[in-house]
């Protein structure tokens, strides 16, 4: 469940970031939208995949996977389909300098080295900036244009706060990200515990120890 609060820390004169920011963005989000998902070439893809593990893809079983397969990945992989300036076009007029965070927005993303699932749970917080915030789904929505890609924890916790700088210009954005792998669970060292965490602090978070403390305790407070 989400859980939206507003905290107030002292207001921080805002740095221009765009040409840093700029550099940290995947090209693949400064061009234009990629051609539509191909699923035909996908079910060729899983029809051969069936055929070298030793299956029968023309069995009752099998017959429809490549098509189910194919569907769910342009699903699973729609974010590449999206771009991060649509979600966060619309802002609203809130004289306000006050933290905002959005936490435990679950997520699903796939590691781009095994495409193997990935799962947890993001939190975002960002200080307005010239009176604009923008509406509570929109930003559990950038999480999932991030996610729904080939990925890494890492990038997307970078790619997120990225965005929120770029297209929202807050006077500082902090991203936190809590998951469990399983290309680490279900095969390799075959660990089932281990939570991985990854945080972005960008603008007035990562220039303020005091304030970076402070989001961070409120991001990990719970009740």
């Amino acid at each position: 469940m989400t859980d939206l609060q507003t905290t107030s820390l002292a207001t921080f004169p805002r740095r221009n970031l765009e040409a840093s920011v700029l550099r940290r963005l995947d090209p693949a989000d400064t061009q234009a939208t990629p051609p539509a998902i191909d699923r035909p070439r996908i079910e060729a893809a899983v029809r051969e995949i069936l055929l070298a593990l030793g299956e029968d893809p023309e069995r009752e079983g099998l017959v429809d996977t490549p098509r189910r397969v194919a569907k769910a990945y342009a699903e699973l992989f729609g974010g590449l389909q999206q771009r991060p300036e649509e979600v966060l076009a619309r802002t609203f007029e809130q004289p306000s300098s006050d933290l905002v965070t959005l936490r435990d927005i679950e997520f699903f993303s796939f590691c781009e080295h095994h495409l193997l699932p990935f799962f947890g749970k993001a939190s975002i917080a960002y200080l307005p900036a010239d009176g604009r915030v923008v509406g509570l789904s929109k930003l559990a929505r950038l999480v999932e244009v991030f996610a729904r890609r080939p990925q890494m924890q890492e990038r997307i916790t970078q790619q997120v706060a990225d965005a929120l700088m770029q297209h929202l210009e807050p006077a500082g954005v902090t991203v936190m990200v809590h998951s469990e792998h399983l290309c680490m669970k279900a095969r390799g060292v075959a660990k089932h515990e281990p939570v991985m965490t990854t945080v972005a602090h960008r603008g007035a978070f990562a220039d303020d120890p005091a304030l970076r403390r402070e989001v961070l305790d409120v991001l990990n407070r719970r009740g």
